[in-house]
């Protein structure tokens, strides 16, 4: 049933508009649509949201293919001769580029056959559950929805410091588009981004260099993990400053770059062709009419959302990163079934769910679970197992010896957490993951009968240590 507005634009009644076409918000359109509700999604630009088309598997697509370049500069430790390489970035991006057209055009075949319709255009709130869009092929359509989703994400920070926004600096979209390789590229963060940029540019030939304002990269993590970080880089020839703070930027990232800052009180100047923001991310909700919709924000601009994931508005929703929730592609699809049920008239709630991590440098760092620093912050004792990744047979064989794996047990034999700093280290820890959810005793992985050699078989190595115990002070 279509209505008009008090300026003539038709307003068309759906079930469910669903404003951003994200991770989670896809899969309750195509959910819904499926159900025979009718449903509109609207997106500005990226069909799937951000993770196939400038996020996650775009970036692992660029490490994959820096993978692929450290085994040639590695050749002869494999017994292999070459008379040289050369990375030519154009073939990496291309490479790059027609995997993300191959996933736009199976999104485009699910919105197709689920009978969600996709809506091209840039959508904002103009009262509760109504959403103008102005099309980008032209023209304005105005959408009400039975219900309202709010999916529309965050997008890379740019701080207010002197000269950042004028030097154009790259963030993770524009890295990934990349054709000629930075000479010198200067990295402003030492976060999940930052590092997994830093090691891929490094790797296909570019001289990198990390500035964190931190004592330590990723340092919310133990010391070890970080320890472990800061060596591989050093190995890798990645130039890590830490302790820096960015006082000002001078010049045009791409054409030439000056960032001056303090460290221990002096006063330093870096200089590099290209720079690149990794300081975090923004909620993309400014702009949008949220106050006109009813749906309050947090201090940090994040959407206010309940554990059901309803916002301050009736009948309006909202999940993945714009909630401030864990920005992980898994924790939007788990706020997915969430909505899901809740719609269907459930009561599905986002408390108490485990939210694994893996950052993709090489060696992988993945966690589930405690840490050792989080289990001696809430008082909590535990034996903690751990073993170099050369023990781990398998990696002898991969000449991928490096890093570390570890576990805290607590008192009931149960894993409070592992973290892998090792080869495919997200794999080894999604094994113990299914153990913690199954609520399985340690020594269930430990008298396991796992195949030889493979890097699972680690974990029988891992728990069939000696383990320390740990007790708070």
């Amino acid at each position: 049933m279509m209505q008009m507005a008090a300026d003539e634009v038709v307003v068309e009644e759906y079930d469910l508009v669903v404003l951003g076409s994200g991770e989670g918000s896809k899969f309750v359109a195509w959910t819904q649509a499926r159900q025979g509700k009718r449903v509109a999604v609207i997106e500005q630009r990226w069909v799937g949201g951000s993770c196939p088309n400038i996020a996650c598997l775009p970036s692992k697509n660029l490490i994959q293919s820096a993978k692929v370049a450290s085994y040639f500069s590695r050749a002869a430790e494999f017994g292999i001769e070459t008379a040289g390489y050369k990375v030519k970035m154009g073939g990496v991006i291309q490479r790059k580029r027609g995997m993300v057209k191959g996933l736009v055009d199976i999104h485009l075949r699910n919105f197709e056959t689920s009978g969600a319709e996709l809506v091209l255009g840039h959508g904002v709130f103009v009262e509760p559950r109504l959403i103008e869009v102005k099309l980008n092929t032209g023209g304005v359509r105005r959408l009400r929805g039975t219900d309202v989703l709010i999916g529309t994400g965050t997008h890379a920070r740019v701080e207010t410091i002197p000269g950042l926004a004028a030097a154009k600096p790259l963030t993770h979209i524009d890295a990934l588009e990349l054709e000629t390789l930075p000479e010198h590229l200067i990295v402003l963060g030492g976060g999940y981004i930052g590092l997994e940029f830093a090691q891929a540019l490094r790797r296909l030939g570019s001289r990198v260099t990390v500035v964190e304002r931190n004592g330590s990269l990723l340092h919310r993590e133990d010391a070890d993990v970080t320890a472990g970080l800061q060596g591989l880089f050093d190995e890798e020839g990645i130039e890590v400053i830490l302790h820096a703070t960015v006082e000002s930027v001078l010049g045009t990232s791409g054409e030439g770059v000056a960032v001056r800052y303090l460290q221990g009180g002096e006063e330093k100047t870096l200089e590099g062709t290209h720079l690149m923001v990794a300081l975090g991310r923004t909620p993309n909700t400014k702009g949008i009419g949220l106050e006109l919709a009813g749906v309050d924000l947090d201090e940090r601009g994040y959407v206010k959302v309940n554990a059901r994931l309803e916002t301050t508005a009736p009948h309006t929703w909202a999940l993945g990163d714009v909630t401030g929730n864990p920005q992980f592609t898994h924790v939007a699809f788990d706020d997915f079934r969430v909505v899901r049920d809740n719609l269907a008239g459930g009561d599905h709630v986002t408390t108490g769910r485990q939210v694994p991590f893996v950052m993709f440098t090489d060696p992988e760092l993945a966690r589930i679970g405690l840490s050792e620093a989080e289990a001696k912050a809430k008082g909590i004792s535990y034996r903690l197992f751990r073993i170099p990744m050369a023990a781990v047979l398998r990696t002898r064989t991969l000449s991928e010896t490096r890093g570390f794996m570890k576990a805290l047990v607590g008192e009931d034999d149960r894993i409070l957490g592992i973290t892998v700093f090792g080869v495919d280290g997200g794999e080894i820890m999604s094994a113990v993951q299914i153990a913690m959810l199954a609520g399985l005793p340690y020594t269930t992985l430990r008298d396991a009968v796992l195949a030889h050699p493979t890097l699972m078989e680690g974990l029988v190595v891992l728990f069939s240590s000696t383990p320390v115990v740990v007790k708070p002070d």
